[in-house]
């Protein structure tokens, strides 16, 4: 298996609203060097994670309005991560397309399957094994200064998603505290990409699709 191209699939970010400014760089056929100021300490530790273990190498610089709250910066860096990749990958060609993961953090374990088929599905962070799924917003935590909830994750994971043209379903399987559950997703998530965007050298420059397109 190999996931580097003869030339390397990168895509400068860039994107300034009234909110927030995003500048920086993801190359996919990276090496996993993560260089991420958002602001929001907790989602530089996700995206750093999320960077080492799918081997991309990810730059960026966020100055968002973080005194009115954390949410349009962390959804502004969830459409820029989502445009990169696809402005990057272009075509698909060549790619695997499909990548799953399953992570464990200690306690907490989760799933994440992917297919980067230029389709948008995603119906949420799924608790399994459990008959009534507990409401996100409930699931904080104060260790991390911001106080960052699943919600925040479950929304950033959505709207990168949807940015990219992704199905992504996340499943917690073994739960724990919102640190460990949500760094065993982008944890699992960064592989499951490394493996959806590898080239597939018996593919060569094909899309991965019996239409012929994405």
């Amino acid at each position: 298996m190999t996931k580097k191209s003869s030339k390397k699939r990168k895509a400068k970010i860039d994107r300034k609203t009234t909110e927030t400014k995003v500048t920086g760089e993801l190359v996919i056929d990276g090496g996993g060097t993560g260089n991420v100021a958002t602001g929001i300490g907790f989602l530089d530790h996700m995206l750093s994670l999320f960077a080492f273990h799918g081997l991309f190498d990810l730059r960026l610089k966020v100055k968002g309005d973080l005194e009115v709250d954390m949410h349009h910066t962390n959804e502004d860096v969830a459409i820029c991560l989502g445009q990169a990749f696809k402005k990057a990958l272009g075509a698909c060609k060549g790619i695997r397309r499909f990548g799953s993961s399953e992570v464990p953090m200690d306690e907490a374990r989760a799933h994440v399957a992917i297919d980067i088929g230029n389709r948008f599905s995603y119906d949420g962070i799924k608790f399994r094994n459990v008959t009534e799924q507990p409401d996100l917003s409930s699931i904080r935590s104060n260790k991390t200064g911001e106080n960052y909830s699943m919600e925040d994750g479950n929304d950033f994971l959505k709207t990168l998603a949807q940015n990219l043209g992704m199905n992504l379903h996340v499943d917690i399987i073994s739960r724990s505290d919102m640190h460990h559950m949500l760094e065993a997703i982008f944890k699992a998530l960064g592989i499951a990409m490394d493996h959806a965007t590898e080239i597939d050298p018996r593919r060569k420059k094909a899309v991965p699709s019996t239409k012929g397109i994405l």
